[in-house]
Formats: structure tokens, C-alpha cells, sequence
């Protein structure tokens, strides 16, 4: 058994002011490792970003710009992480969500914008239901 001692008890982390955190389970339950850089890029930008309720308001353009991500790169990122439900995004707002019971792999057999499609119909489909 590890024995857990503080290296710098003058450093010890806490969180104030804000609300960031990364579940455990984000690496024991293999979702780190089910992700591509930028989606991990992008997930732990969001959770910097996001309030208390995971809510964020950071346009594509800050976005690509603080993560030093092209359009296409970001696009792929954002898409993979709605498909593995991770995220929800309405065109205006990014909501981080709970996790789900285990980590969401996309169908090996479907191309990216076959998957980028099927975000954009599912974010139509949903938009055309709440008005």
C-alpha cells in the first residue's frame, strides 16, 4: 500500500471561486482514454470555462484561439464529444454534463462528418421539439 504523504503542505489545492473539477471516474472508468487530444483539449477547456451547473458561453472563435485549434479541428473535437455525451451545445451555450455510466465509443464504421451530420440533425431535431 502507497503511502499518501503531501509534498507541499503550503500548496495544497483548493478551489476557490470558481467550480472546475474532473470526476475520478473521467480516468478510472477509461473516458480519458476514449478521447482524441483535442477532445480532451477541448473537455478540460470546457470545465475551466463552465459554471457551477457546467454551463459555458465561450464562442468557437475564443475557443479555437485559447486552445490554438483551427475551425475543422474544433469542430471534430466538439462533435465527438456530443456523440460520446459528455457535452450538450445548442449553438449558443456548451453544458458539460454528468457522466455517463461508461464511455460512449462512436461506430468505427461511420465517417466523421457522417457523425458530424448526425450531431447537426440531433441539435435540429431537438431545437424544432423545445419551440
Amino acid at each position: 500500500m502507497i503511502i499518501k504523504k503531501i509534498i507541499h503542505p503550503d500548496r495544497v489545492r483548493h478551489v476557490n471561486g470558481g467550480f472546475s473539477f474532473i470526476p475520478h471516474r473521467f480516468l478510472t472508468d477509461g473516458f480519458l482514454t476514449s478521447l482524441s487530444r483535442q477532445e480532451v483539449l477541448l473537455y478540460f477547456f470546457l470545465i475551466l470555462a463552465s459554471d457551477r451547473n457546467g454551463l459555458s458561453y465561450y464562442s468557437y472563435d475564443s475557443i479555437c484561439k485559447f486552445l490554438q485549434l483551427n475551425l475543422d479541428e474544433y469542430l471534430k473535437a466538439r462533435d465527438g464529444l456530443l456523440i460520446k455525451d459528455l457535452i450538450a451545445f445548442d449553438s449558443t451555450i456548451f453544458q458539460v454534463l454528468d457522466l455517463p455510466l461508461k464511455p460512449i465509443s462512436p461506430d468505427p464504421c461511420r465517417s466523421p462528418s457522417a457523425q458530424r451530420s448526425s450531431t447537426i440533425a440531433h441539435l435540429i431535431q431537438k431545437s424544432l421539439k423545445e419551440a
